[in-house]
């Protein structure tokens, strides 16, 4: 049995470039994501303003025991994984935890 020669190679069909040479555009979005923030119960007042500082960041629950549910929202998924990054290393966070991501397709 022969196999056929494909001028299709692995790179180009992954992404998107397999039928045509022209550059693929991704269409304008934006990603939104809920974190649940874990931090030290007597400093949730200074996490709650460190993660309020930051761009497209909103707190949408509180618990004393040191719990917040942080929605996201960012203009690409590289700048949702920096904000993650920044929430899970500010002082007195214990973990910053993903449950939810979706993209804004407009």
């Amino acid at each position: 049995m022969s196999r056929l020669q494909s001028t299709i190679n692995r790179r180009a069909l992954i992404t998107g470039r397999a039928l045509t040479t022209e550059r693929v555009i991704a269409p304008p979005s934006g990603e939104i994501a809920s974190i649940i923030v874990q931090a030290r119960p007597d400093q949730l007042t200074t996490v709650e303003a460190g993660i309020l500082a930051l761009p497209g960041c909103e707190i949408h629950g509180r618990d004393i025991r040191g719990k917040l549910i942080v929605v996201v929202d960012a203009p690409n998924a590289g700048a949702l994984g920096s904000t993650m990054n920044t929430i899970a290393s500010l002082p007195h966070v214990h973990s910053a935890c993903l449950v939810f991501h979706a993209i804004d397709a407009g």
